[in-house]
């Protein structure tokens, strides 16, 4: 099993984030969803996805919210977290699995509002069918477990 941290790879895309990351612990965050500022995802995940931080740095300890855009056809390889993961469909189709390799036939679609939440160490995969939008809800750091090696997307870039 491969493991990529997460945390420096974060940290430059909570930089250009910073205008919606920068309030203090004791204040309320209020931001439509057109202030939000999309970015390439950390190289830990397949190309293709974008990334907007909405609240604290998933690249290190405590809470952090964070919406991914993935293209039509986008794949996330069966991989697995150090920490529960809780994702919610906003927009678009999302395949979910559940196993040590991605398999579209034992896969579910989840739609718009559809959720999920995984226990840590939990194998899954899934892939859009459609332009998607997700948002994952967590505690950092958020770090990915590949199951095979070879789907390390760091490792072919």
């Amino acid at each position: 099993m491969t493991r990529i941290g997460l945390p420096l790879r974060f940290a430059f895309v909570a930089l250009l984030l910073l205008p919606l990351t920068a309030m203090a612990e004791d204040q309320a965050m209020i931001a439509q969803g057109s202030a939000f500022k999309w970015g390439p995802a950390p190289p830990s995940v397949p190309k293709g996805a974008q990334l907007a931080v909405l609240y604290g740095d998933p690249g290190k300890d405590g809470p952090f919210v964070v919406r991914l855009k993935f293209p039509s056809g986008y794949k996330i390889p069966a991989h697995s977290h150090p920490t529960d993961e809780t994702v919610t469909v906003i927009s678009g189709t999302l395949n979910f699995g559940m196993g040590d390799k991605l398999d579209p036939k034992k896969g579910e679609a989840l739609k718009a509002g559809g959720f999920i939440h995984m226990p840590k160490g939990m194998h899954h995969y899934g892939w859009a069918s459609q332009e998607t939008v997700v948002q994952i809800n967590g505690s950092g750091p958020f770090v990915i477990n590949y199951v095979n090696a070879a789907d390390d997307p760091t490792k072919t870039r």
